[in-house]
């Protein structure tokens, strides 16, 4: 059979630009969008730094801000040991990236803080001095006075004109223009705009405001000194019997036996034993206790004790109900009196025994007859 060949391989080598080498890597470079982290050729191609180093320098760089990097926080994110993240760390602050320091705290305590720095060289140079700031020069509004307005012209009569033209007047050169008659004055002349005071000028020395400080930074991510919420308490039975304490222990140092990290201490079986028995006297089956303690493990489990502490606490299940409350509650039993006929007149009547109806009763207590009255 042929080798099948990967049609999106061979675009993407058809899409680089120039002719592709003839040995060496090929560099197929795709924007990135979201998620990366920009990182220098200087720590990339650091010829001082083993590739453990450079990784691990990745990695801190690509953290977000507030992130523990102790050694063992580092060992539970990446597959290297303890040791071999160690001798990465003093590596790279040897060669500046990394840098520690002692912090003192309220209450005469002090932590440790490390500082990661992407161009440890540019640390080493001096800073530049920031230009003072030029004080932008404010336009102002130069008032403009109105002009004018030209007032319409109105048009003479005709007749009017001709008369006008033939009364005898002053001949004007012959050189200048004949000019238009004087428009009649408007009686109801319009009134101007008034003109909108000019604003103030402001003084030529008022110094511009400098920007405002930027809001202070809030670690989403709170430090390793705040202080933790106590954890809760260990359930304890109702009354720790000699049968459940037995059970509870032999539980416990069973457990053992289905998973190797759970070997504990006579003083751990002690102390868990009451959370046990909490469970079995809960009515839990001994084999759903072993599986909620033992499934699901992280990998390394470095603290075996705390998390039995933490299921034990957190998935305790419920008491058991009862059998009466497990029993539906009766709806109320509506009663419904049946219908009687009555021996006189046949007529239907409700009634829990046969007898009369109203009518026929009260026309045999009038004749004195005997009645049947119902109950």
């Amino acid at each position: 059979m042929d080798t099948q060949q990967n049609t999106a391989l061979t675009r993407a080598l058809a899409e680089v630009p120039g002719p592709l080498p003839t040995r060496g890597v090929i560099h197929i470079t795709i924007p990135h969008t979201d998620r990366f982290t920009v990182v220098g050729n200087h720590l990339a191609q650091h010829p001082d730094l083993s590739c453990t180093a450079v990784g691990l320098a990745v990695r801190i760089q690509s953290l977000p801000q507030g992130t523990e990097i102790s050694i063992k926080a580092l060992a539970a994110r990446c597959r290297e040991g303890e040791k071999r993240i160690a001798a990465a760390l003093h590596e790279l602050e040897a060669h500046g990236y990394l840098q520690r320091f002692l912090h003192r705290l309220p209450g005469k305590k002090v932590a440790t803080r490390t500082v990661f720095c992407n161009q440890p060289a540019e640390l080493l140079r001096p800073r530049r001095q920031m230009p003072a700031p030029v004080p932008i020069p404010v336009s102002v509004p130069i008032p403009v006075p109105a002009q004018p307005q030209p007032q319409p012209q109105t048009r003479a009569h005709p007749q009017a004109r001709a008369q006008a033209q033939a009364q005898p007047s002053a001949q004007p050169p012959a050189h200048a223009p004949k000019s238009d008659p004087e428009p009649a004055p408007d009686p109801n002349p319009a009134p101007e705009p008034e003109q909108a005071p000019a604003p103030p000028l402001p003084p030529a020395s008022l110094p511009v405001p400098p920007p405002p400080p930027p809001p202070p930074f809030v670690p989403l991510v709170p430090p390793p000194t705040a202080p933790k919420p106590p954890r809760p308490p260990l359930p304890q039975p109702s009354e720790l019997t000699a049968e459940l304490d037995r059970a509870a222990t032999a539980l416990l140092s069973d457990l053992r036996r289905h998973a190797p990290q759970f070997t504990l201490s006579e003083d751990d079986i002690r102390q868990l034993a009451p959370a046990v028995a909490t469970w079995l006297e809960r009515d839990a089956h001994p084999d759903t206790i072993r599986r909620t303690l033992t499934d699901d493990l992280p990998q390394p489990l470095r603290h075996p004790v705390k998390l039995l502490k933490h299921r034990l606490t957190a998935l305790l299940p419920p008491p058991l109900p009862g059998a009466r409350d497990l029993v539906v509650p009766a709806r109320p039993r509506i009663v419904v009196t049946p219908f009687q006929t009555c021996d006189d007149c046949d007529r239907a009547f409700r009634s829990p025994t046969p007898g009369h109806c109203r009518d026929c009763r009260e026309i045999r207590e009038y004749r004195g007859e005997d009645v049947r009255v119902a109950a």
